[in-house]
Protein backbone atom coordinates (compact mmCIF):
# COMPACT_ATOMS: atom_id res chain seq x y z
CA UNK A 1 0.00 0.00 0.00
CA UNK A 2 1.41 3.41 -0.78
CA UNK A 3 1.00 5.04 2.62
CA UNK A 4 1.49 8.66 0.56
CA UNK A 5 -1.36 8.31 -1.75
CA UNK A 6 -3.69 7.21 1.01
CA UNK A 7 -2.49 10.41 3.24
CA UNK A 8 -2.83 12.86 -0.21
CA UNK A 9 -7.23 11.25 -0.47
CA UNK A 10 -7.51 11.98 3.34
CA UNK A 11 -6.57 15.56 3.47
CA UNK A 12 -9.30 17.73 2.63
CA UNK A 13 -7.16 20.69 0.67
CA UNK A 14 -6.40 17.68 -1.71
CA UNK A 15 -2.54 18.61 -1.54
CA UNK A 16 0.25 16.07 -0.84
CA UNK A 17 1.56 18.37 2.03
CA UNK A 18 -0.29 18.69 5.62
CA UNK A 19 0.21 22.33 5.37
CA UNK A 20 -2.93 24.05 4.30
CA UNK A 21 -0.95 27.00 2.89
CA UNK A 22 1.49 24.85 0.45
CA UNK A 23 4.74 25.85 2.25
CA UNK A 24 7.20 23.34 2.35
CA UNK A 25 6.33 22.17 -1.15
CA UNK A 26 6.21 22.69 -4.61
CA UNK A 27 5.28 26.25 -4.82
CA UNK A 28 2.44 25.22 -8.30
CA UNK A 29 1.39 22.03 -6.96
CA UNK A 30 0.69 24.57 -3.88
CA UNK A 31 -1.47 26.81 -5.34
CA UNK A 32 -2.97 24.75 -7.51
CA UNK A 33 -4.32 22.89 -4.30
CA UNK A 34 -5.67 26.24 -2.71
CA UNK A 35 -7.43 27.20 -5.82
CA UNK A 36 -9.42 24.19 -5.39
CA UNK A 37 -9.94 24.95 -2.13
CA UNK A 38 -11.24 27.96 -2.18
CA UNK A 39 -13.63 26.79 -5.79
CA UNK A 40 -14.85 24.17 -3.25
CA UNK A 41 -15.96 26.27 -0.25
CA UNK A 42 -17.52 28.51 -3.20
CA UNK A 43 -19.59 25.52 -4.69
CA UNK A 44 -20.35 24.65 -0.95
CA UNK A 45 -21.57 28.04 0.62
CA UNK A 46 -22.81 29.06 -3.69
CA UNK A 47 -26.02 26.55 -2.75
CA UNK A 48 -28.04 28.76 -0.55
CA UNK A 49 -28.63 31.88 -3.02
CA UNK A 50 -30.75 34.87 -1.85
CA UNK A 51 -32.14 35.69 -5.07
CA UNK A 52 -33.67 32.19 -5.00
CA UNK A 53 -37.22 31.33 -5.55
CA UNK A 54 -37.68 29.77 -2.48
CA UNK A 55 -35.03 31.66 0.03
CA UNK A 56 -37.09 34.66 -1.55
CA UNK A 57 -40.49 33.05 -0.01
CA UNK A 58 -39.33 32.17 3.30
CA UNK A 59 -38.51 35.93 3.53
CA UNK A 60 -41.52 37.10 2.07
CA UNK A 61 -43.88 34.72 4.80
CA UNK A 62 -41.10 35.90 7.78
CA UNK A 63 -42.29 39.91 6.83
CA UNK A 64 -45.73 39.12 6.63
CA UNK A 65 -45.34 37.02 10.17
CA UNK A 66 -44.02 40.25 11.49
CA UNK A 67 -46.17 42.82 9.60
CA UNK A 68 -49.08 39.98 11.34
CA UNK A 69 -47.18 40.56 14.88
CA UNK A 70 -47.76 44.50 15.22
CA UNK A 71 -51.67 43.67 15.45
CA UNK A 72 -51.21 42.57 19.07
CA UNK A 73 -51.45 46.01 21.52
CA UNK A 74 -51.80 46.37 25.11
CA UNK A 75 -54.52 48.21 26.84
CA UNK A 76 -53.11 49.15 30.49
CA UNK A 77 -56.14 48.95 33.57
CA UNK A 78 -56.46 52.86 33.70
CA UNK A 79 -57.24 52.84 29.62
CA UNK A 80 -59.60 51.71 27.28
CA UNK A 81 -58.84 50.58 23.43
CA UNK A 82 -60.55 52.46 20.72
CA UNK A 83 -60.06 50.17 17.23
CA UNK A 84 -59.75 51.67 13.88
CA UNK A 85 -60.23 50.31 10.73
CA UNK A 86 -59.01 52.00 7.75
CA UNK A 87 -59.13 54.90 10.08
CA UNK A 88 -62.80 54.58 11.01
CA UNK A 89 -64.01 53.46 14.46
CA UNK A 90 -65.19 50.17 14.57
CA UNK A 91 -68.27 50.78 16.92
CA UNK A 92 -66.61 49.11 19.99
CA UNK A 93 -64.12 49.76 22.62
CA UNK A 94 -61.60 46.89 24.51
CA UNK A 95 -61.52 46.34 28.47
CA UNK A 96 -57.53 46.55 29.40
CA UNK A 97 -55.81 43.29 28.53
CA UNK A 98 -53.96 41.66 25.73
CA UNK A 99 -55.86 42.19 21.85
CA UNK A 100 -55.82 41.70 18.87
CA UNK A 101 -56.82 43.77 15.68
CA UNK A 102 -55.41 44.09 12.33
CA UNK A 103 -52.06 45.30 11.74
CA UNK A 104 -51.04 48.94 10.17
CA UNK A 105 -51.73 50.21 7.87
CA UNK A 106 -55.10 48.63 7.93
CA UNK A 107 -55.85 49.06 11.70
CA UNK A 108 -54.93 51.11 14.22
CA UNK A 109 -55.80 51.30 17.90
CA UNK A 110 -56.04 54.66 20.60
CA UNK A 111 -55.46 53.91 24.02
CA UNK A 112 -56.73 56.65 26.04
CA UNK A 113 -56.26 57.60 30.09
CA UNK A 114 -60.19 56.87 30.71
CA UNK A 115 -59.38 57.23 34.93
CA UNK A 116 -57.93 60.62 34.64
CA UNK A 117 -60.46 63.08 36.33
CA UNK A 118 -61.36 66.13 34.29
CA UNK A 119 -62.19 69.54 35.37
CA UNK A 120 -64.62 72.16 33.98
CA UNK A 121 -65.32 75.96 35.49
CA UNK A 122 -67.94 77.64 34.98
CA UNK A 123 -69.05 81.24 35.65
CA UNK A 124 -65.18 81.48 36.69
CA UNK A 125 -61.86 80.93 35.70
CA UNK A 126 -58.85 79.64 38.00
CA UNK A 127 -55.46 80.12 37.81
CA UNK A 128 -54.61 77.13 35.66
CA UNK A 129 -57.56 77.98 33.36
CA UNK A 130 -55.83 81.85 32.69
CA UNK A 131 -52.26 80.08 32.71
CA UNK A 132 -51.02 80.87 35.65
CA UNK A 133 -48.80 79.06 38.25
CA UNK A 134 -51.91 76.40 40.74
CA UNK A 135 -49.72 78.13 43.43
CA UNK A 136 -51.62 81.31 42.81
CA UNK A 137 -55.20 81.71 43.57
CA UNK A 138 -56.46 84.21 40.75
CA UNK A 139 -59.67 83.87 39.07
CA UNK A 140 -61.67 85.83 37.08
CA UNK A 141 -65.27 85.89 37.18
CA UNK A 142 -67.36 85.39 33.63
CA UNK A 143 -70.44 87.08 34.31
CA UNK A 144 -72.24 85.90 31.28
CA UNK A 145 -71.92 82.54 32.47
CA UNK A 146 -72.66 82.89 35.86
CA UNK A 147 -75.72 85.17 36.08
CA UNK A 148 -78.78 83.61 36.67
CA UNK A 149 -82.89 83.99 36.50
CA UNK A 150 -84.00 82.67 39.85
CA UNK A 151 -87.85 81.30 40.37
CA UNK A 152 -88.87 84.66 42.11
CA UNK A 153 -87.47 86.84 39.64
CA UNK A 154 -84.20 87.76 41.25
CA UNK A 155 -80.92 87.46 39.48
CA UNK A 156 -78.33 85.18 41.44
CA UNK A 157 -73.97 84.83 40.16
CA UNK A 158 -73.74 81.26 40.26
CA UNK A 159 -70.31 79.91 39.85
CA UNK A 160 -69.90 76.07 40.13
CA UNK A 161 -67.33 73.45 38.90
CA UNK A 162 -68.31 69.98 37.17
CA UNK A 163 -65.51 66.83 37.87
CA UNK A 164 -66.61 64.09 35.25
CA UNK A 165 -63.98 61.22 32.95
CA UNK A 166 -64.14 58.97 30.43
CA UNK A 167 -67.14 56.11 30.48
CA UNK A 168 -66.84 55.38 26.79
CA UNK A 169 -63.39 56.38 25.03
CA UNK A 170 -64.79 55.33 21.56
CA UNK A 171 -68.34 57.51 22.23
CA UNK A 172 -66.08 60.55 23.97
CA UNK A 173 -63.77 60.33 20.78
CA UNK A 174 -65.85 60.33 17.65
CA UNK A 175 -69.40 60.90 18.79
CA UNK A 176 -68.63 64.51 19.87
CA UNK A 177 -66.42 67.40 17.87
CA UNK A 178 -65.78 69.28 21.43
CA UNK A 179 -66.61 66.90 24.08
CA UNK A 180 -65.32 69.01 26.83
CA UNK A 181 -67.62 72.40 25.58
CA UNK A 182 -70.19 69.87 25.60
CA UNK A 183 -69.92 69.23 28.51
CA UNK A 184 -69.24 72.82 29.65
CA UNK A 185 -72.39 74.03 27.50
CA UNK A 186 -74.57 71.23 28.72
CA UNK A 187 -74.19 72.19 32.18
CA UNK A 188 -74.49 75.70 32.19
CA UNK A 189 -77.87 74.59 30.76
CA UNK A 190 -78.72 72.51 33.13
CA UNK A 191 -77.82 74.78 36.02
CA UNK A 192 -79.65 77.62 34.60
CA UNK A 193 -83.21 75.55 34.27
CA UNK A 194 -82.52 74.31 37.77
CA UNK A 195 -81.89 77.74 39.39
CA UNK A 196 -84.65 78.96 37.22
CA UNK A 197 -87.17 76.74 39.27
CA UNK A 198 -85.90 77.81 42.92
CA UNK A 199 -85.81 80.69 44.57
CA UNK A 200 -83.20 82.77 45.94
CA UNK A 201 -83.60 82.82 48.99
CA UNK A 202 -83.21 78.82 49.17
CA UNK A 203 -80.70 79.03 46.98
CA UNK A 204 -78.40 81.13 49.57
CA UNK A 205 -79.00 78.67 52.71
CA UNK A 206 -79.98 75.28 52.41
CA UNK A 207 -80.92 74.36 48.66
CA UNK A 208 -76.87 74.13 47.55
CA UNK A 209 -76.94 69.89 48.12
CA UNK A 210 -79.74 69.71 46.53
CA UNK A 211 -79.07 71.31 43.42
CA UNK A 212 -75.79 69.67 43.03
CA UNK A 213 -77.47 66.68 43.10
CA UNK A 214 -80.42 67.56 40.59
CA UNK A 215 -77.75 68.90 38.29
CA UNK A 216 -75.67 65.91 38.23
CA UNK A 217 -78.63 63.52 37.94
CA UNK A 218 -80.07 65.72 35.01
CA UNK A 219 -76.62 66.75 33.16
CA UNK A 220 -75.99 62.74 33.39
CA UNK A 221 -78.90 62.30 31.18
CA UNK A 222 -79.00 64.52 29.12
CA UNK A 223 -75.07 63.73 28.30
CA UNK A 224 -76.35 60.04 28.24
CA UNK A 225 -79.09 61.02 24.91
CA UNK A 226 -76.08 62.65 23.36
CA UNK A 227 -73.90 59.48 23.42
CA UNK A 228 -71.17 61.50 24.99
CA UNK A 229 -69.06 58.63 26.74
CA UNK A 230 -69.35 61.20 29.99
CA UNK A 231 -69.07 60.27 33.54
CA UNK A 232 -70.37 63.12 35.72
CA UNK A 233 -68.65 62.71 38.52
CA UNK A 234 -69.66 65.04 40.80
CA UNK A 235 -70.96 69.02 40.60
CA UNK A 236 -69.83 71.51 43.28
CA UNK A 237 -71.49 74.64 43.64
CA UNK A 238 -68.62 77.36 43.98
CA UNK A 239 -70.44 79.89 45.17
CA UNK A 240 -74.10 81.69 44.88
CA UNK A 241 -74.23 85.44 45.53
CA UNK A 242 -76.73 88.30 44.16
CA UNK A 243 -75.13 90.54 41.35
CA UNK A 244 -72.22 92.55 42.71
CA UNK A 245 -74.49 95.67 42.27
CA UNK A 246 -77.07 94.90 44.12
CA UNK A 247 -75.39 93.01 46.94
CA UNK A 248 -74.72 96.17 49.59
CA UNK A 249 -79.21 96.33 49.29
CA UNK A 250 -79.14 92.31 49.81
CA UNK A 251 -77.24 92.52 52.78
CA UNK A 252 -79.57 95.03 54.12
CA UNK A 253 -82.61 92.70 53.46
CA UNK A 254 -80.67 89.91 54.50
CA UNK A 255 -80.17 91.77 58.04
CA UNK A 256 -84.11 92.91 58.12
CA UNK A 257 -85.15 89.09 57.39
CA UNK A 258 -82.92 87.99 60.38
CA UNK A 259 -84.08 90.61 62.90
CA UNK A 260 -87.85 89.88 61.64
CA UNK A 261 -86.87 85.95 62.51
CA UNK A 262 -85.36 86.63 65.51
CA UNK A 263 -88.14 89.06 66.83
CA UNK A 264 -90.90 86.45 65.58
CA UNK A 265 -88.48 83.42 68.05
CA UNK A 266 -88.80 85.69 70.78
CA UNK A 267 -92.53 86.60 70.67
CA UNK A 268 -93.13 82.86 70.04
CA UNK A 269 -90.70 82.05 73.16
CA UNK A 270 -92.69 84.54 75.19
CA UNK A 271 -95.98 82.89 73.79
CA UNK A 272 -94.95 79.52 74.72
CA UNK A 273 -94.00 80.17 78.19
CA UNK A 274 -97.30 82.73 78.63
CA UNK A 275 -99.79 80.75 77.28
CA UNK A 276 -99.68 76.89 79.50
CA UNK A 277 -99.15 79.36 82.75
CA UNK A 278 -102.42 80.64 82.16
CA UNK A 279 -103.85 77.33 81.03
CA UNK A 280 -102.62 76.12 84.32
CA UNK A 281 -103.70 78.66 86.32
CA UNK A 282 -106.93 78.75 84.36
CA UNK A 283 -107.39 74.99 85.35
CA UNK A 284 -106.97 75.52 88.39
CA UNK A 285 -109.73 78.16 88.94
CA UNK A 286 -111.92 75.52 87.27
CA UNK A 287 -110.90 72.77 89.54
CA UNK A 288 -111.43 74.62 92.42
CA UNK A 289 -115.20 75.79 91.08
CA UNK A 290 -115.95 72.47 90.79
CA UNK A 291 -114.78 71.41 94.12
CA UNK A 292 -116.69 74.37 95.74
CA UNK A 293 -119.85 73.31 94.06
CA UNK A 294 -119.49 69.87 94.60
CA UNK A 295 -119.34 71.00 98.29
CA UNK A 296 -121.94 73.11 98.59
CA UNK A 297 -124.25 70.94 96.88
CA UNK A 298 -123.63 68.09 99.21
CA UNK A 299 -123.60 70.46 102.40
CA UNK A 300 -127.57 71.44 100.55
CA UNK A 301 -128.08 67.42 100.22
CA UNK A 302 -127.38 67.31 103.85
CA UNK A 303 -129.69 69.59 105.21
CA UNK A 304 -132.36 69.20 102.84
CA UNK A 305 -132.22 65.26 104.30
CA UNK A 306 -131.87 66.39 107.50
CA UNK A 307 -135.52 68.35 107.06
CA UNK A 308 -136.62 65.55 106.02
CA UNK A 309 -135.74 63.32 108.64
CA UNK A 310 -136.85 65.61 111.41
CA UNK A 311 -140.01 66.14 109.49
CA UNK A 312 -140.39 62.27 109.22
CA UNK A 313 -139.76 61.96 113.19
CA UNK A 314 -142.63 64.92 114.17
CA UNK A 315 -144.93 63.32 111.72
CA UNK A 316 -144.56 59.80 113.88
CA UNK A 317 -144.10 61.73 117.27
CA UNK A 318 -145.11 65.23 117.81
CA UNK A 319 -144.37 65.94 121.24
CA UNK A 320 -141.17 63.88 121.67
CA UNK A 321 -140.00 65.89 118.15
CA UNK A 322 -140.88 69.19 120.01
CA UNK A 323 -138.72 68.32 123.15
CA UNK A 324 -136.20 66.94 121.61
CA UNK A 325 -136.26 70.22 119.16
CA UNK A 326 -136.33 72.17 122.56
CA UNK A 327 -133.23 70.83 123.63
CA UNK A 328 -131.20 70.74 121.09
CA UNK A 329 -132.00 74.83 120.88
CA UNK A 330 -130.90 75.02 124.28
CA UNK A 331 -127.67 73.37 124.39
CA UNK A 332 -126.60 75.09 120.99
CA UNK A 333 -127.22 78.36 122.68
CA UNK A 334 -126.25 77.78 126.26
CA UNK A 335 -122.75 75.58 125.43
CA UNK A 336 -119.61 77.08 125.54
CA UNK A 337 -120.98 80.14 126.74
CA UNK A 338 -120.27 82.78 129.90
CA UNK A 339 -123.82 83.07 131.16
CA UNK A 340 -125.32 84.33 134.53
CA UNK A 341 -128.51 83.28 135.67
CA UNK A 342 -130.79 85.08 138.34
CA UNK A 343 -133.82 83.28 139.78
CA UNK A 344 -136.75 85.82 138.71
CA UNK A 345 -138.53 84.59 141.91
CA UNK A 346 -136.20 86.16 144.08
CA UNK A 347 -137.16 89.84 142.77
CA UNK A 348 -133.38 90.43 142.77
CA UNK A 349 -133.56 90.45 146.36
CA UNK A 350 -129.42 90.13 147.79
CA UNK A 351 -127.89 91.30 144.26
CA UNK A 352 -126.64 94.27 143.65
CA UNK A 353 -128.11 95.88 140.19
CA UNK A 354 -125.11 97.62 138.95
CA UNK A 355 -122.70 94.82 139.78
CA UNK A 356 -120.59 93.71 136.79
CA UNK A 357 -120.50 90.16 137.42
CA UNK A 358 -119.62 88.65 133.91
CA UNK A 359 -116.40 91.20 134.05
CA UNK A 360 -115.59 89.98 137.50
CA UNK A 361 -116.09 86.75 136.60
CA UNK A 362 -113.52 87.15 133.45
CA UNK A 363 -110.88 88.61 135.73
CA UNK A 364 -111.21 85.75 138.00
CA UNK A 365 -110.26 83.63 135.58
CA UNK A 366 -107.65 85.08 134.38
Amino acid sequence: MNYNKNNNDNNPWGSGNNNPWGSGGDNGSNKMDFEDSIKKAKDKFGRFKFGGKRNFSIFIIIAILFWLATGFYRVEPDEQGVELLFGKWNGQTTEPGLHYFFPTPIGKTITPKVEIIRKINVGFRSASDLGFSSNTNAERKVIEESLMLTGDQNIADVAFTVLFKIKDAGNFLFKLRNPELTVKDMAESVVREVVGQRDLQFLLTEGRQEVEQVVRNELQLVLDSYESGVLVQSVQLQSVDPPDQVIDAFDEVQRARQDKERLVNEANTYLNKIVPNARGEAAKLVEGAMAYKEQVVKQAEGVAQNFIDVYNSYTSAPEVTKRRIYLETLREVLEGENKIILDDMGNGQGVVPYLPLNELKNKGSN
